[in-house]
């Protein structure tokens, strides 16, 4: 089944400026695939449609058997915890541990706090980050931070984890060390759609690239 699926998407802001126009591409259950193109090319656009940030102006955005246009208001939420988001600039919250960052997810949530406790620590671990869980995240590294950001984004086991140029502050060798954590989020079965413009890192990844010109799909799809 697919996770995410466009058929025949477009995205007009106010203004007249097309952000995407007629795109179609469907992302199977269990994949890993980048998104790419140049700055203003759409990719944060389509993102945010999939996390119902935005409505397309025209066209049918899927995620599971769920049509997003379907979804009342009040549904937002609920669909939006379904997915992990891993931001570029982390948004993490410097008046809270480590720890707390990761289990804000589970908190709004309601989760029980043992049960939560045990998934932000078994989060952390996955992330290489458990003996680190008490600190406060402004004392981290930005390479630590992001991978604060990627506990925090899969804490609550997401079908799907997107994320936003996830290495876009990071150097070359931490950058290759993130994208290997969203590939062994993926191998356990977790769908991953990366929106990133370093070509050489996804070449070398060596997943399927959608490529996105000027709000149209060029390749990928």
């Amino acid at each position: 089944m697919a996770a995410i699926s466009f058929t025949n998407v477009s995205k007009r802001y106010e203004g007249g400026h097309d952000a995407l126009v007629g795109v179609d591409f469907s992302l199977q259950s269990g994949e890993m695939a980048f998104l790419t193109g140049h700055s203003g090319a759409g990719k944060s656009t389509l993102l945010k449609l999939i996390m119902l940030m935005e409505r397309p102006s025209r066209g049918q955005v899927m995620v599971g058997d769920q049509d997003l246009a379907q979804l009342q208001r009040n549904m937002i939420p609920w669909h939006r915890r379904r997915i992990g988001v891993v931001f570029q600039n982390h948004q993490l919250l410097f008046d809270r541990t480590v720890f707390d960052n990761v289990a804000l997810p589970l908190q709004i949530s309601g989760y029980d706090p043992v049960d939560a406790a045990r998934r932000v620590r078994a989060a952390l671990s996955k992330v290489g980050l458990l003996e680190k869980e008490q600190q406060n995240p402004i004392s981290l590294s930005s390479g630590e931070q992001q991978r604060i950001g990627i506990a925090r984004a899969i804490v609550h086991k997401p079908q799907l984890l997107l994320a936003d140029e996830p290495t876009g502050n990071l150097d070359p060798a931490l950058s290759e060390d993130v994208m290997h954590l969203f590939e062994q989020f993926n191998r356990v079965g977790t769908t991953v759609l990366i929106a990133s413009h370093d070509l050489s890192l996804i070449n070398r990844m060596g997943h399927r690239t959608i490529t996105l010109s000027g709000g149209r799909l060029v390749s990928g799809g």
